[in-house]
Parts: structure tokens; C-alpha cells; sequence
């Protein structure tokens, strides 16, 4: 069996027990970790030189379109009305089985290259079998852990739709590719949820997920449409339970979101693109008080960046912002400050695996569990001298300081570079492929092109 040894890095585990360890090692047996700790002698391994490092479980991105990365940056400047119109309305049904493989490849190798060992995907551009055969396997080639969001078509989600997804193709790809649990790539039933679907279909889906024996992720309380108070429509119906991840939450009243703590229903939250996009102020606070700790997102490149720094940063500004706010219209101080460091990066990593429903697998460094870890270079100038590796992380990293990427045992970025990557080769075919797929969708690449606002009619 492989043995690889990371030598005398600052390792921050992620797991209450071992906390953070000084010039430690991290023996890595096969797929999984096999022991943590200072001074570990193992002759027969591969050795990783940890000097200058900081250890961290792999990142965990809880929520993200990734079948967007081939449009990356268009919708910058757009509202959430605007990218309903110009994303699901006029650039997803123009998407071939290619543009999706390639987007779908091209994401997953920038969430490596980031230190994001494992992705939910919410694949909701499904327009035919073919299109999510080339999405799951863009994810496959590279290497990336990942859920597999099974969900709409390119307008299934223009609220409020009557469009359900497809029940036979999402068993046949349950079967296909997902025949296991205990694989790199898992599968998930990607509801709209009632703000965006009749009610009829949310509840079908759900029992979809049900028959598949996997878990839920629901969209709930996004901007506008999440005052419908969907979480309740849920509860009154009997569906929310311990299976579901509810993403965003931003507008959800109070009472719903004590609802998801009591039904034991996790959380992810996407920061950036919820306070640029008009969804509402990030619900991470309102999350914490119900006793629900929630993940970590980036939701759509089209309109932020695709790495989990940025999006920690954002979170701390985000929630402290509203909150000092509050205190300076009341003349006073904010002490203690409402969320740390710490409680941020557990956003990234444990917090965001437990959403995934892979916490006993994967978002600590925890002997027995699966080997995603990353090694953060301090050598930088953005990060040294460190004086507290997590705040460091929190508030100084960024993809540059990302030196070592390793999933499930296997090492996919070494020394800053991606493993077995033709770095020029790709970018070019993406670009061929971008520009057919705009050609297509009759939409100019002078990057000028702002789309009417959806409106529900």
C-alpha cells in the first residue's frame, strides 16, 4: 500500500481532539490518514517536506453551478433578475454535451488549484442524458471529490416553474455512476424548492431522493423569491429532515430557520455572490443561534471569483459588517466580535463536509479518515511572518500560497503546479469552445452584453 509522510508542517487538524499540532506529521496510508503527530518515522514512504507549511484538511466548497466556468466573469455587473434571464434564459440552453464536459473539467481543476479538494456541484443546465453524462465525467477526469447535484433542466428553475426534473434519468445515472457510496464521487437530489417550483414537484423530487437513498439540497431563501416562505410550506408538508442542505437562507423569517435547526436540516451560505447579487444580507449568524453551523460556497463564477479565500474573507466582512453597523447606530462597541477566524475556516472545511453529509469522511485531519489535505507555502510575502496559522489562512491566503493539493491519497498539485496538466493546451480548447458556445447563444464576447431582468410572468 503507498505510504506518503508530511514532514514538520504546522498542522491545523480541524478535529477538537488533536486541535493544532507544531512541526507535526501526517502519515497517509493508501486513501486514508493513518496517524498524526510529531516526529513519525516511516522509511518506506514518500516523503513531504512540510518545512514553511501550514497543514489543512482540504477545503470544501458546499455549493456551486460549476457548469458556468466556461462563462467565468459574464454576469460581474448583473443582479440576480439579470442572471436568471441571461444564464438560464439565453447561455444554458445553447450549452452542447462538449461545452458541458469542458466546463465542468475546467471548474473541477480550478477548485484543485485552489486547495478545494471537494465540490457540490448543483447541476441544474441537465438538458438531456448526454448532458449529464459529460458533466459527471468532466468532474471524473479530474480527480476532484465531489456530489453530483442531479437537478433541473436550463430553465427549470425560472420561478415559479412547473418543469420536474427527470425521474428515469436521474434513477439511470443513480445506477450508472453511483452505484457506490464509497467513491470519490457521490450523487445528490438538487431540488429547486418551492420559490422556484410548484410545490407538487419539490415534494416529488424529495421522494425521488428518498427511493435513491440520498440526501436533499434545496434551494431556500434566495432574495426576492425567498420571502414565499418556502421552508415552512416544507415543514407543513412533513419533508424537511436531517437529509436536507438548505443553501442560501438569507430571507427565510426567523421561526423557518429555527425550523431547519429543529429538523436537524444543514446549511450552506455563498457570501460574495449573495451580497452582490441581492440575495440579502449572509443568514450565518441566524444559522448559528438556531445551533445549525453552516458551510461555505461560492455558487457562480459568473459573477465571483471561484476560491474559498476570497470567500472566507467575504463571510468575516459580511456578517461583521451587519453587525457593526447595528452597534454604531446604538453608539457602541461590538465585543466580542460575532464570529472568529476559526469559526470561518470551520466554515471551509469540517462545516462544509457535514453539509455535503460526508463529515465522517472527509474536513479534518483525523486518523481513519480520507486523505484530503493541503499544504499552504508561508513562504510568501502575503503570509509570512505567521504568528497564528489560522488567522493567517482566514484573512492572508490566497490560491498563490497553495503548494500541495492531495485527494484521497493521491497527490493532484505538487509544489504549486497541477499534476499531468497541460496548462496552455487547455485554456486554448476552452476558449475555442467558449466562443462556439456564444456564437451559438448569439450573445457578443466584447464582454458589453447586459440581459433584461427575468420577471415571472
Amino acid at each position: 500500500m503507498n505510504k506518503v509522510l508530511i514532514k514538520n508542517a504546522w498542522i491545523v487538524t480541524e478535529d477538537s481532539a488533536t486541535g493544532i499540532v507544531k512541526n507535526g506529521d501526517i502519515l497517509i496510508s493508501g486513501d486514508k490518514i493513518a496517524e498524526v503527530g510529531p516526529y513519525i518515522n516511516m522509511d518506506e514512504a514518500h516523503i513531504i517536506d512540510g518545512t514553511d507549511m501550514i497543514a489543512l484538511p482540504g477545503l470544501v466548497d458546499g455549493h456551486r453551478h460549476n457548469w458556468e466556468s466556461l462563462i467565468r466573469s459574464v454576469g460581474v455587473d448583473w443582479n440576480h433578475a439579470q442572471y436568471f434571464t441571461g444564464v438560464k434564459k439565453v447561455m444554458g440552453p445553447a450549452y452542447t454535451p462538449e461545452q458541458t464536459y469542458m466546463a465542468n473539467y475546467i471548474g473541477a481543476l480550478e477548485c484543485l488549484d485552489a486547495g478545494i479538494t471537494t465540490l457540490y456541484d448543483w447541476f441544474h443546465n441537465n438538458n438531456s442524458p448526454e448532458h449529464a453524462d459529460a458533466a459527471i465525467q468532466g468532474l471524473k477526469d479530474a480527480g476532484i471529490r465531489a456530489v453530483f447535484g442531479y437537478s433541473d433542466d436550463a430553465e427549470g428553475e425560472l420561478p415559479v416553474s412547473s418543469k420536474p426534473i427527470d425521474y428515469d434519468d436521474a434513477r439511470r445515472v443513480r445506477q450508472t455512476y453511483f452505484s457506490s457510496d464509497n467513491q470519490l464521487l457521490t450523487m445528490s437530489i438538487a431540488t429547486r424548492g418551492p420559490q422556484f417550483l410548484e410545490m407538487r414537484h419539490v415534494i416529488d423530487e424529495c421522494r425521488l431522493a428518498k427511493e435513491l437513498d440520498v440526501p436533499v439540497c434545496i434551494h431556500v431563501g434566495d432574495g426576492f423569491w425567498g420571502r414565499s416562505r418556502p421552508v415552512a410550506g416544507l415543514v407543513e408538508l412533513g419533508m424537511l429532515d436531517s437529509t436536507f442542505t438548505c443553501i442560501h437562507c438569507n430571507t427565510l423569517a426567523d421561526d423557518e430557520i429555527q425550523m431547519m435547526g429543529e429538523a436537524g436540516a444543514a446549511a450552506v451560505f455563498c457570501p460574495e455572490v449573495e451580497m452582490n447579487m441581492g440575495h440579502g444580507f449572509p443568514a450565518a449568524l441566524r444559522l448559528m443561534e438556531a445551533g445549525i453551523s453552516p458551510g461555505l460556497g461560492i455558487d457562480v463564477c459568473t459573477s465571483v471569483p471561484g476560491d474559498m479565500f476570497g470567500s472566507m474573507r467575504a463571510a468575516l466582512m459580511g456578517i461583521r459588517s451587519v453587525v457593526n453597523a447595528k452597534a454604531l447606530e446604538a453608539n457602541r462597541e461590538v465585543s466580542p466580535l460575532p464570529v472568529t477566524a476559526g469559526d470561518i475556516l470551520r466554515f471551509a472545511t469540517q462545516n462544509g463536509a457535514d453539509a455535503c453529509k460526508l463529515g465522517q469522511k472527509i474536513g479534518s485531519i483525523t486518523v481513519g479518515k480520507q486523505a484530503d489535505i493541503i499544504l499552504l507555502n508561508t513562504c510568501a510575502l502575503n503570509m509570512f511572518p505567521v504568528l497564528d496559522p489560522v488567522r493567517a489562512v482566514a484573512e492572508a491566503a490566497t490560491v498563490r500560497n497553495v503548494d500541495t493539493v492531495i485527494v484521497a491519497g493521491k497527490i493532484r498539485k505538487r509544489k504549486g503546479i497541477l499534476e499531468g496538466i497541460d496548462m496552455w493546451d487547455i485554456s486554448r480548447k476552452a476558449e475555442r469552445i467558449r466562443n462556439e458556445l456564444f456564437e451559438t447563444a448569439k450573445v457578443p464576447l466584447t464582454g458589453e452584453w447586459v440581459p433584461e431582468l427575468y420577471e415571472q410572468t
